[in-house]
């Protein structure tokens, strides 16, 4: 009979938890204040005249088994860290941490209760649904020239696709602070997010002060669902083409995740035409 795996302390109890969880926290801030990282800090209102990319998001979820209290919180969440980052200018060298902009997320400055993954479980605390704003980010970075720094994956199945297959439609994860969203200037001019909340649509976009030379795409190939054990995963790859914007030609195919996603809603909604064995 298998030897039985031994619990993580912080799986023993939610005390374990939340000590465990204070100690990354604690170690995070200790080399934020030893590192020798340049933030961006710099929010201005007049946008750079480029636009490099735009993503909209519909923030509210409205289907069957879905909190819709949670749904308008998130939107709120969003809409508060949102202010935080608009207008934000990188220059040449400098770093965007999602942390470093939002602070710790409290009751007291307006955040409210939300859906997270905490433990591989979807749960709800407060500021949940504000991965939505790191992986619209996420997409951005993407797009561009830009480098990532730090990113850290969670589930890409945590509902089903309405409609055709977006690639790569979720699954940033984010937790104060030491699961962080960070990316570098890596271009030698200014760059600057806009983001901002119109009714139920997230806006993002990324704009630079003079255009660049490349356009890029993100595809997903053998997209499938399979079962594992006693849960159902998302499996693809999702690769990132960088485009010669003057030509049309693919200079360069970059893998972008190995996507294995446990599925988190009712595995009979997961389409049979896309069921392996």
């Amino acid at each position: 009979m298998p030897e039985k795996q031994r619990k993580l302390f912080c799986e023993i109890n939610p005390f374990c938890y939340a000590l465990s969880t204070y100690k990354e926290i604690a170690k995070r801030s200790l080399k934020n204040l030893t590192g020798h990282v340049d933030f961006a800090t710099t929010q201005q209102a007049e946008p750079l005249p480029c636009l490099v990319y735009e993503h909209k998001l519909h923030m509210i979820r409205r289907a069957p088994g879905v909190n819709l209290q949670h749904q308008l919180n998130k939107a709120d969440n969003i809409a508060l860290a949102a202010k935080r980052m608009d207008g934000l200018v990188l220059h040449p060298g400098q770093t965007f941490s999602f942390w470093q902009r939002v602070g710790m997320v409290t009751r007291w400055k307006g955040y409210k209760e939300g859906r997270v993954i905490m433990q591989n479980r979807l749960t709800a605390d407060i500021g949940g649904g504000l991965c939505n704003l790191s992986h619209a980010l996420h997409l951005l970075v993407l797009h561009s020239p830009l480098e990532v720094t730090e990113f850290h994956s969670h589930s890409d199945a945590l509902a089903p696709d309405e409609g055709p297959r977006v690639p790569f439609s979720a699954g940033t994860s984010i937790c104060y602070n030491y699961l962080d969203f960070r990316f570098c200037n890596t271009t030698g001019q200014d760059v600057q997010l806009r983001v901002w909340c119109e009714g139920e649509e997230l806006i993002t976009q990324l704009r630079s002060r003079q255009p660049f030379p490349w356009r890029y795409e993100i595809v997903e190939e053998d997209h499938h669902f399979r079962r594992e054990a006693d849960a159902w995963y998302r499996v693809s790859k999702i690769y990132r083409n960088v485009i010669e914007a003057a030509t049309g030609r693919v200079v360069r195919k970059d893998l972008v995740l190995d996507n294995h996603s446990k599925v988190m809603f009712d595995e009979k909604l997961i389409p049979q035409e896309l069921i392996r064995e």
